[in-house]
């Protein structure tokens, strides 16, 4: 039996093999590529049958566009009885809006007027793009075209709803299926007797190359001495002569290797940067004692191990993926005791011929230019988020003063000292900025006063209220309060948590349709002042939810890049609260809006002693 095998892996079965196989692609590529072209125009063919004519898709989405829906449905159920197209299975007719208004099923039409769940004519609906693909069910294979009924009126393109059509590519195939067999019974044939005839050729080239393998063998050993005996001068003999010059090469090789060795090690040994090289299979096999060091592991550790593994990178790259692109990392190696974050730059080890040996790593320490790094883009990105809202309050005040306010002897002097206010809060936000990592680090001072939040929530909202009144921004919305009788005080910094809500409500106008209403609820519940602001916006995924307070996570990060967003300002609310005693959350459904619930510690305050201090 394991003789047997050994046939098999030897050479002669090998070049009859491969002879076998040249015959196989000649006579397979003119038939791979009849079928092919048959397979092609079948399709097309096929395809161009089942597709609507111009006047079909007019008449649908002239009923699409009809706001009585009930005659509209009639009219288009009325439209699919009346289509003659062969092979087709299934023809559903969907509005803009994702729902059922047709089907050419008898047994379906209880799903008129359901939401439709395919994912191939949402996307449709929302690209306005034709969506075709094939599919397979059981052992049938389908043909799905989504089509948009797109209105072109009054130069605007407005999707009115999609076609969907599915139909059984069964017969297609089986003709192609049929063409095909004819060539794989031509293919095995030649096979067969290709295999013959090589056999017999195979084995007069076969016993010069033994001998060669049995020199290869001995050089891999380390043996050089012997040769291989040469039978005369063609492609084998030229062959049998260059494995003799190889043994005398390698030899001398091998001598050389060694000292070169010799002299990196010695370089390694004396670099100010960790170096870790591998070979081809990603296992570690040169380190020096910089690496060792930085990684604060022992020499027996690193040898021998899978570089990936011990850079903790396992389970982001593989090794495939750093020979085809070689990266820059930045490794956080930081403990409790000290902070360490290593560039580690990755390269490749090739000889000339462009053979990849291995991959060496350079480790660099950058753990201050990291921190400097950070520090700079907080800076910025919170000084372009913070400071718009208090920029466009100002606006406000000053256009409505502009716009003859200012001959107004009681509400000009108002409007001037809420524009002061507003800029002295911009001139201390920068300031509040400049000491960000002093609130990391938990040395942030806050200037605490008890306050009636009842009245510093109400005194936000006007504001917020003044920007629509003075239309000083595109977009229009309505904030409704809903605000307990009772006066809640709290111990917070008025600042500070002026820009908590500044954030939330500009994150509710921002990410609201026009017009929408915001609605700001203020409640007490067992000893906590709540705050609530909904909005009827986006909303977001339940799995951004749980990172929508990390710094600089956007949902969705296009659309925050291009609205000014910086990433920062819920985590910098979220901070802000805490420091209060109190607390953020928010609740979220895709495509209903959020809600943000923000709560303080409630401070109970004796009416009478109030009174006695204003008098």
């Amino acid at each position: 039996m394991k003789n047997q095998w050994k046939f098999f892996k030897s050479i002669h079965f090998k070049i009859a093999l491969v002879f076998v196989l040249m015959m196989l692609l000649t006579l397979e590529t003119v038939g791979a590529v009849f079928v092919r072209q048959l397979e092609y125009q079948n399709l097309s063919t096929f395809k161009y049958s089942i597709q609507l004519k111009p006047y079909v898709n007019s008449s649908l989405k002239r009923e699409l566009a009809r706001k009585d829906h009930f005659k509209a449905n009639k009219q288009i159920q009325t439209i699919l009885q009346d289509i003659d197209v062969s092979n087709v299975d299934e023809i559903t007719v969907v509005d803009s809006r994702g729902n059922i208004r047709g089907t050419n099923q008898t047994s379906q039409q209880s799903l008129v007027g359901q939401k439709n769940t395919d994912s191939d004519i949402k996307n449709s609906l929302y690209s306005g793009k034709t969506i075709e693909k094939n599919t397979a069910r059981g052992n049938n294979r389908y043909y799905t075209l989504v089509t948009p009924l797109i209105n072109s009126a009054k130069n605007q393109n407005n999707i009115e709803g999609a076609v969907y059509i599915r139909a059984n590519l069964s017969q297609v195939y089986h003709n192609i299926n049929n063409i095909t067999l004819i060539y794989l019974f031509a293919a095995v044939l030649s096979i067969i007797l290709g295999l013959i005839l090589t056999l017999i050729i195979s084995r007069a080239i076969t016993r010069p190359i033994e001998e060669l393998k049995q020199q290869t063998e001995q050089i891999a050993r380390g043996d050089y001495s012997g040769h291989v005996q040469v039978y005369g001068n063609d492609e084998l003999g030229q062959l049998a002569h260059a494995v003799n010059n190889l043994s005398v090469q390698v030899e001398e090789s091998q001598e050389s290797t060694e000292a070169e060795r010799r002299r990196l090690d010695s370089v390694l040994d004396n670099m100010t940067d960790g170096v870790v090289a591998t070979d081809r299979r990603g296992i570690v096999t040169i380190v020096n004692d910089e690496t060792l060091e930085l990684l604060n592991i022992g020499r027996d550790d690193v040898v021998g191990q899978p570089l990936l593994k011990i850079l903790k990178l396992d389970q982001k790259y593989g090794l495939k993926d750093l020979i085809e692109r070689p990266v820059q990392e930045f490794l956080d190696f930081s403990t409790p005791e000290r902070k360490l974050i290593l560039s580690a730059r990755f390269s490749l080890l090739q000889r000339k011929s462009g053979f990849i040996n291995g991959i060496v790593c350079v480790f660099h320490d950058v753990t201050a230019q990291q921190k400097i790094d950070s520090d700079r883009r907080q800076f910025v990105s919170n000084v372009s988020h913070e400071l718009r809202t208090p920029l466009t309050s100002v606006h406000s005040y000053l256009e409505a003063l502009l716009d003859g306010a200012w001959q107004d002897h009681a509400l000009a002097p108002k409007f001037l000292h809420v524009a002061q206010d507003e800029t002295n809060r911009m001139i201390r936000m920068i300031n509040d900025l400049l000491t960000l990592s002093r609130m990391d680090s938990g040395t942030q001072q806050y200037n605490l006063e008890l306050v009636n939040v009842n009245k510093l929530f109400n005194y936000i909202l006007d504001r917020f209220d003044m920007i629509v009144k003075n239309e000083t921004t595109t977009k229009k919305y309505l904030i409704k309060r809903d605000f307990t009788k009772q006066d809640l005080w709290a111990e917070v910094d008025t600042d500070r948590f002026t820009q908590v809500i500044d954030n939330i409500i500009n994150n509710a106008v921002k990410y609201s349709p026009d017009g929408g209403t915001i609605t700001c609820r203020l409640y007490e519940n067992h000893n906590q002042i709540v705050l609530s602001i909904s909005d009827q916006g986006l909303g977001m995924p339940q799995a951004a939810i749980k990172h929508i307070f990390d710094r600089f996570y956007r949902v969705d990060k296009a659309r925050a890049r291009a609205q000014g967003g910086s990433g920062l300002g819920l985590a910098i609310s979220k901070e802000i609260m805490e420091s209060f005693g109190g607390d953020i959350r928010v609740t979220s459904q895709e495509g209903r809006g959020s809600t943000f619930y923000i709560s303080l510690p409630f401070e109970a305050v004796e009416e009478d002693l109030w009174d006695e201090g204003e008098a």
